[in-house]
């Protein structure tokens, strides 16, 4: 019999945590099929430490990210540039992930060559086409092309259902995040890692640990200021807490933050970190301040409150469990939850110990199980 040859396609470190494991998954049915692996590095240096955490090796790198790159030539030679690959591999499927111009790009040129696109995390929806911008968006055109849909949760389902998507075509995996998260978070516990021995010298144990991340793009401006401008509220009026930052490279995240954060005793400013180091940031914090979509997923497997820093979230299952809370960029929302959670011992108890709605590390292996079964 024939192997059925899949294509799996990324471009950002969020991407490829996600698919990291889908990737080791199908490796390991490689009687059953022939796995490649493609990334477009419209992210490159932070995806490069995915790629070696995870031990996987490319099969085609297009090696895209450029400075100051924009929408438009992005979008463009993610398409063209995969056309010799699609052509060369010839895949029966073709796996994209969530959200980002490489997700709608390569379904793009995927539907062109004739394979079966597949989406992991599909079916999230804001239902505002400008927030996250360009992501919903991004994520609607992949769903309307995509022959598969992998949902994480039932009410993702009902999105997909209420746009048409056969029921067939739709399975409920829960989110493979928790697959990376819950391999990985074992792993760094006792890895050899010069960035986390570093962050166990900077860190106070006797504090509350909060950790912060912030870079999205509709934060940019006056928003960032008014996040920073909170952070640095709660770490004054909290001397029992220490905020750790690894800040954003993007030049609009890092002069708010910089700016307003610098010199503040109890807040340390530090490079983005590779995954594990992150993965095990997380499981020191006492909070988490983000506006990433994965952290909003991540961090309730590990009993970790969440504040969102966005308005709306394309992850409404994560307000509605209580594993986070929306506070958008109002400063004086982001402050009192926090202090609601720093100071109140019974409702930060109870946020933390919420069952996480985004799954039990198994979607990895319901994504194979489907795609044999067809």
């Amino acid at each position: 019999m024939d192997k059925k040859r899949n294509l799996i396609i990324f471009g950002t470190r969020p991407e490829a945590i996600k698919m990291a494991p889908l990737v080791k998954e199908f490796q390991k049915n490689n009687s059953v099929f022939e796995t490649k692996v493609c990334v477009t590095a419209q992210h490159r240096e932070m995806l490069d430490q995915v790629l070696e955490f995870f031990e996987i090796v490319p099969d085609f790198d297009l090696d895209l990210m450029k400075p100051n790159q924009n929408l438009y030539s992005l979008t463009a030679d993610i398409i063209t540039q995969l056309k010799p690959v699609l052509e060369d591999f010839k895949p029966d499927y073709i796996y994209v992930h969530g959200d980002t111009s490489t997700t709608m790009s390569a379904s793009i040129a995927g539907f062109y060559s004739g394979a079966k696109i597949c989406h992991v995390e599909a079916g999230l929806r804001t239902h505002n086409k400008r927030s996250p911008f360009p992501e919903e968006i991004n994520r609607q055109v992949t769903g309307r092309i995509a022959d598969y849909h992998f949902a994480p949760t039932i009410q993702s389902k009902e999105n997909l259902l209420n746009e048409n998507i056969a029921n067939d075509d739709i399975l409920v995996t829960g989110n493979t995040v928790i697959d990376a998260l819950l391999s990985s978070s074992e792993i760094v516990k006792n890895i050899d890692n010069t960035e986390i021995s570093n962050l166990k010298k900077i860190i106070d144990s006797s504090k509350k640990i909060i950790l912060v991340t912030g870079h999205r793009r509709e934060n940019h401006g006056q928003g960032f200021i008014n996040i920073c401008e909170a952070l640095k509220d709660i770490a004054l009026s909290h001397t029992d807490v220490q905020i750790i930052y690894p800040v954003h490279l993007n030049p609009h995240v890092q002069k708010p933050v910089r700016d307003i954060l610098s010199g503040i005793d109890n807040i340390k400013l530090i490079d983005p970190l590779a995954y594990p180091a992150f993965v095990w940031l997380m499981t020191q914090s006492y909070l988490i301040i983000t506006d990433s979509g994965g952290v909003q997923e991540e961090a309730p497997s590990l009993g970790k409150p969440v504040l969102v820093m966005r308005d709306s979230t394309e992850r409404p299952e994560a307000v509605e469990a209580g594993t986070v809370i929306l506070v958008g960029t109002d400063k004086e929302k982001i402050v009192n939850e926090a202090n609601n959670l720093l100071n109140d011992n019974e409702r930060y108890n109870s946020m933390s110990a919420l069952h996480n709605p985004y799954g039990d590390g198994k979607a990895c292996e319901r994504i194979v199980t489907f795609i044999q079964s067809l």
